[in-house]
C-alpha cells in the first residue's frame, strides 16, 4: 500500500461522498482524505459496497477473494476500488450484509436488525484486506460505532499478528449518541472472546454489549469532531453512559473541529444558486431569496427576514423547541423554510403548520441536494437549535454563504459561531444557552432587530463569509495527531 516514507492511513468508514451518504459522516470521510493527501499523507478510505447507492456502480474488481473468518467460519468478499479527487477509495463486497436497500435500513427511521453484525463482519475485513497489502498501514483511523471493532480485533484476535506490530489506531467519536449495542451472546460469533465482555477494560454496557465502547477502550488514540464536544463528552449530560469512561482517558482525547469542503459550498461557484456572489459582489443574494420564495411556493416578499432549516427531524437536533416556539415565530414577522425528515410525529407537526400558513411556511420532507443549497443562500437567516450537536456543518456553510446561524451554544455550534456585537461588530451570529423554547425566540428576537439595521447586519454577513473553515486547518492537526500516535509520545503509548 505504502509507497514511499509517507504516513500511511486505512481510514475506515461507513459512508463517504461521493459513494454513500445519509449525514454528515460522509461528508467529513469524503473531504478530510483529500486534505490529508494535499499534506502529503498517503491516505486509503474503505467502506461497505452498498448495491443501492453509489458505492455499488463503480470501480474495478482489485482483489477477487479476500476470506474473512466469520460466523463459526469464513466468508469471501471480494475487493472493489476507484478514485476520486486524488484519493483511492476500495468497497467490501459482501451482498449478504451489504446488498440491500438504504445503508443502515430501508428508510431512515427504520434500521436492520443485525446492524451490528453487519458492521462487525465488515471491520472485521477491512483488516483481513488489511493483511493482504505489501506494508501494514501505520494506522486505522475509525470512525464511529460501526469501525469501533476493529481496534477490539487487532488489540485481541490479531494481538499476536506480526504484520500489525507498529500498527496504532485513532477512533473518531462523531455522534456518541448512536453506540452500536448487542447482546454479548453474539460475541462468539463474531469470532471475539468472551473476557472482552467485562465493565472495567471491556464491552459491558448496562447488560449489553458496546462497540462504540469497544472503540473508546481499544483504540490508541480517541478523537472528537469539536474541541467543545470533547469536553462535553466527559459529563453524564452528554456522555451516554460513557463520560466516566472518557474522563479516565481523557490524556488520549482529543477535538478537532470539522472543516468544510468550500469546492461544493461556495456562493460564488455554487451551480445549484440563481446568481452567483461573494462577500465583494454581494447582490446576487437577494435573487437567491427570490428564487428560494418561489421554489417553496411562497410570496415574494423580499423584506420579510426568511430563516432557514436542513435537517433530521430526530430529538438530537431540536425541532421540539421550534414546535414549541412555532406561533411565536410567526408573530415575528418571518417566513420559515425547512428541508428534513425523520421521526413521524415532527413530520406530521411541519406539514399541519404549513397547511396552516401556507404564505408564511414552506416545508419539504425528504432529501434534496439542490434545495439545500438554495436555502442557504436564499434565507437571512439560519436556525440550528440542537439539543446537542458534536460539531455541525450547516451552521459552517451558512457563514460562507451570508445567511446569519442562531445556534444553541453545544459542542461544534458553540466553537463555530460568536455573538453579534453591534458595538464592536464583531462576531458572526446569535446562539442561546438554555434548552428552552423562549431563549430559543430571544435569540431571533436579537438578530431580527439587527437585521432592522442593514448596517449592522452586512457587517454579521460580512464576517461570517470572510472566516475560513477550509479543511486544510482540520488536516494539519489531524496530521500532527498521527504523528503523535505513531510514535507513541506522552499518553499515546500502547493502550493499557
Amino acid at each position: 500500500m505504502r509507497r514511499d516514507d509517507r504516513l500511511s492511513i486505512i481510514f475506515a468508514v461507513s459512508e463517504a461522498t461521493p459513494y454513500a451518504k445519509t449525514g454528515g459522516l460522509a461528508d467529513v470521510a469524503g473531504a478530510l482524505p483529500q486534505a490529508l493527501v494535499k499534506l502529503g499523507v498517503e491516505v486509503a478510505v474503505i467502506l461497505p459496497r452498498y448495491r443501492g447507492e453509489r458505492a455499488g456502480t463503480v470501480g474495478r474488481c482489485v482483489k477477487e477473494r479476500v476470506d474473512v473468518p466469520f460466523a463459526f467460519g469464513t466468508k469471501t468478499v471480494a475487493i472493489y476500488a476507484d478514485e476520486h479527487k486524488g484519493v483511492p477509495f476500495y468497497f467490501v463486497d459482501v451482498p449478504e450484509y451489504f446488498d440491500r436497500p438504504g445503508i443502515y435500513g430501508p428508510n431512515p427511521s427504520e434500521e436492520y436488525p443485525d446492524n451490528v453484525e453487519r458492521y462487525a463482519f465488515f471491520s472485521r475485513a477491512v483488516i483481513e484486506w488489511a493483511r493482504q497489502c505489501e506494508r501494514p498501514p501505520d494506522l486505522f483511523h475509525c470512525n464511529d460505532w460501526q469501525t469501533g471493532f476493529i481496534p477490539l480485533y487487532l488489540r485481541t484476535v490479531y494481538s499476536a499478528e506480526p504484520f500489525f506490530r507498529r500498527t496504532r489506531t485513532l477512533f473518531t467519536i462523531h455522534n456518541i449518541g448512536y453506540q452500536g449495542l448487542f447482546s454479548p451472546t453474539l460475541l462468539e460469533r463474531f469470532g471475539l472472546p468472551p473476557e472482552v465482555y467485562r465493565t472495567e477494560g471491556g464491552i459491558e454496557f448496562y447488560g449489553s454489549a458496546s462497540a462504540m465502547k469497544a472503540g473508546i477502550v481499544f483504540a490508541t488514540a480517541i478523537s472528537t469532531v469539536s474541541p467543545k464536544y470533547a469536553e462535553e463528552i466527559q459529563t453524564p449530560e452528554y456522555g451516554h453512559g460513557l463520560d466516566g469512561l472518557l474522563r479516565a482517558r481523557a490524556t488520549r482525547l482529543v477535538g478537532i473541529l470539522n472543516g468544510v469542503d468550500y469546492e461544493e459550498w461556495n456562493p460564488a461557484t455554487d451551480p445549484f444558486i440563481a446568481a452567483n456572489y461573494s462577500v465583494e459582489a454581494p447582490e446576487g443574494k437577494r435573487l437567491c431569496k427570490a428564487d428560494l420564495l418561489r421554489t417553496m411556493g411562497l410570496p415574494e416578499e423580499l423584506d420579510r427576514p426568511v430563516i432557514g432549516s436542513i435537517s433530521r427531524l430526530v430529538a438530537q437536533k431540536g425541532f421540539d423547541l421550534v414546535r414549541e416556539a412555532a406561533e411565536g415565530l410567526l408573530h415575528t414577522g418571518i417566513m420559515y423554510v425547512l428541508l428534513g425528515s425523520g421521526d413521524r410525529e415532527l413530520e406530521r407537526f411541519f406539514r399541519d403548520w404549513q397547511r396552516a400558513h401556507p404564505d408564511r411556511v414552506g416545508i419539504y420532507l425528504g432529501f434534496h441536494n439542490e434545495l439545500a443549497h438554495k436555502i442557504e443562500a436564499g434565507a437571512d437567516m439560519f436556525l440550528m437549535p440542537s439539543r446537542y450537536e458534536p460539531c455541525g456543518l450547516n451552521q459552517i456553510y451558512s457563514l460562507k454563504y451570508g445567511t446569519v446561524p442562531i445556534v444553541r451554544a453545544t459542542g461544534g455550534l458553540d466553537d463555530t459561531i460568536q455573538p453579534f456585537d453591534p458595538t464592536t461588530r464583531s462576531g458572526n451570529g446569535f446562539k442561546f444557552f438554555e434548552y428552552r423554547a423562549d431563549r430559543l425566540l430571544a435569540a431571533v428576537h436579537e438578530a431580527l432587530r439587527v437585521y432592522a439595521d442593514p448596517s449592522l447586519w452586512r457587517a454579521c454577513m460580512e464576517n461570517g463569509m470572510r472566516a475560513d473553515f477550509s479543511w486544510e486547518r482540520s488536516a494539519l492537526q489531524y496530521r500532527e495527531l498521527y504523528e503523535r500516535v505513531i510514535a507513541g509520545e506522552g499518553p499515546f503509548g500502547e493502550p493499557t
